[in-house]
This record gives C-alpha cells, sequence and structure tokens, in this order.
C-alpha cells in the first residue's frame, strides 16, 4: 500500500491510500479506521485486518481533488544517519574533514528536528543569509513496532514503510558549526521534507536484491535538470543495521520514529564543490525520485 496523509476538499486533513490517480480516504472506507496517520501506525496491525476485510475499495478522490501533506506530519522523534560511503568521503573532503574507522564499524547518526516536517509541493524558506542552501537525497524508514536492543537479523519486523526524505541543509552555517564536535546543529534544523507517501514494507520488499538491499534508483533534479542519478544498493549502512544502532543499550524505539538513510553518493551539491548546480536560492523546485516510492517536490522561497 501507498499511505498518504491529505486535505480534502473541506481542508480537512485525512488519511488514505493511492489507488491509481485515486485517494481512498481510510475514515470514509470504514469508520473503525482512524484519520490521523500515527494513529494509524500504532494500532497498524489491527487496523490492517480490517482493510483487508473491505476488499475492493473505489477511491473517494483524485489527485486533483485534495492536496498531499507531510504523510506523517507528527513524527515521535527523526534520527538521521551517514549510510552511504561515496557521500561520507565527498563530504568530508569538501569539508576538509578525514574519515575515522568509527564511521565503519557503526552507523553514526545525529537527531534532526521532528517539528520541521514538510510535505510534497510545501515551500521551503531558505535560512536567513545562508549562501550555500543544499539538498540531499535520501529514504526514510518509519518504525511500526515499539522494541530495543533489537538485532539486525529482526530488524525488518519492526518497520512500518519507507518514504523520500530530503534532507535540506544549510552549508554555510554547518561548516562554522562543524568546527565544534557536536553534530550539524542549526544547519539542519529548518527543514525536513518527506513524501509523498509512505509505501509500506510488504509492496517493498519486491525491490530488494539477492544481497539484502533494496535495488532501486535514486535520482535528483533541479528546475528540470537532473543533477544526480544513484542507487540504494550502494549503501554501506543497512537500515537493518541502523535500526540495531538506535535501538542498543536499553533505548526503546517508537511506533512513528523516522531513520533516515543518509545522503546517496553525489545526492548533494557539496560533493561537487556547487559545481554540478550553484546554491539554491529562491525560486528554484527540487524533485527526489525514488523508484518504488514517487516523487517528492518542493520549491524555495
Amino acid at each position: 500500500m501507498k499511505l498518504v496523509t491529505f486535505l480534502n476538499k473541506n481542508q480537512e486533513s485525512r488519511i488514505g491510500w493511492l489507488v491509481g490517480d485515486g485517494v481512498v480516504d481510510m475514515n470514509l472506507a470504514s469508520d473503525k479506521l482512524p484519520n490521523e496517520m500515527l494513529t494509524f501506525i500504532d494500532n497498524c496491525e489491527e487496523y490492517y485486518k480490517i482493510i483487508d476485510e473491505l476488499g475492493t475499495v473505489e477511491p473517494h478522490f483524485s489527485l486533483n481533488e485534495i492536496k498531499l501533506l507531510a504523510p506523517l506530519p507528527n513524527p515521535r522523534s527523526f534520527r538521521d544517519y551517514i549510510g552511504f560511503e561515496m557521500h561520507m568521503l565527498n563530504a568530508s573532503k569538501s569539508f576538509g574533514h578525514t574519515i575515522g574507522k568509527a564511521w565503519y564499524e557503526m552507523p553514526i547518526f545525529y537527531f534532526t528536528n521532528h517539528h520541521a516536517i514538510y510535505g510534497p509541493d510545501d515551500e521551503i524558506k531558505r535560512p536567513t543569509k545562508e549562501t550555500k542552501l543544499d539538498i540531499e537525497l535520501e529514504i526514510a524508514v518509519i518504525i511500526g513496532k515499539k522494541g530495543k536492543d533489537i538485532e539486525a537479523k529482526d530488524a525488518n519486523d519492526y518497520v512500518f514503510g519507507y518514504t523520500v526524505f530530503n534532507d535540506w541543509t544549510a552549508r554555510a552555517i554547518q561548516k562554522v558549526e562543524m568546527e565544534i564536535p557536536l553534530g550539524p546543529h542549526k544547519g539542519k534544523d529548518f527543514a525536513n521534507a518527506i513524501g509523498p507517501c509512505i509505501v509500506t514494507k510488504d509492496e517493498m520488499e519486491q525491490y530488494r536484491g539477492a544481497d539484502g538491499k533494496f535495488d532501486i534508483k535514486m535520482m535528483s533534479r533541479i528546475n528540470g535538470v537532473t543533477v544526480c542519478e544513484g542507487h540504494y544498493n550502494t549503501v554501506y549502512h543497512t537500515f537493518e543495521k541502523m535500526i540495531e544502532r538506535a535501538s542498543e543499550n536499553n533505548v526503546t524505539l517508537m511506533p512513528g520514529d523516522i531513520l533516515g538513510s543518509g545522503t546517496v553518493g553525489w545526492g548533494s551539491l557539496i560533493e561537487n564543490n556547487f559545481t554540478v548546480h550553484r546554491p539554491l536560492e529562491p525560486g528554484d523546485v527540487v524533485e527526489l525520485e525514488v523508484e518504488g516510492i514517487g516523487i517528492l517536490r518542493n520549491s524555495v522561497v
């Protein structure tokens, strides 16, 4: 299933799933189903049974009658990792840093702002005085079941689904902040865009390769021009390893927590020192596309 949060004709926030070019309103399909995504995730096993019993449901709206919102507008937490070696090498070189062996030994993450969530076609405001606004092409996993000290081999049992993630980054701010070894701070604080939908984990399994990684393409475009063509199977630290790392030492993961994959190699402009494309400016339109999930589009203001 491809689950969405959307505004209906009456500007009410609802949830549902995509059927072709239409949307099924979950609560209209059955009053036993909720109209808020976090509630659905919290009790997804119960709600999936109700949906299965419904059988085929015709869409209540066409896509041009509604506005898609961030599919999970209120995650309980948001961790972002650096899962791709090529991005780590490229970005570190741009900042004049070196990679220590610790990066290869464990997935590294920081907590980003889980209140600064944006969805499809939302406008992203460039931070005041920022001169090097950047994008980061990522996938995010949404946790679907409470757990702690989860081993990588069991991690898939705790997955709810996946979405496209744009980790908007203020590189000029970040460069100064990274001189202090506490993480990216305000350079990552202002916008996290996700969407256009959450693809449930069962639907994503068709893309899993023999090596256990998703065999899916990832690409980004700015003003219609392709600036990155990557692939998830180049990832070094998989989502399973990330879930293990996040939950170890008696840390509880909750339904509705989000973990970002990190940026695919060449998936940010800093990796080419902004030679492929200048820093983002108001008026620019950014599209991130992930095979099997969809296109996340935002504009800069």
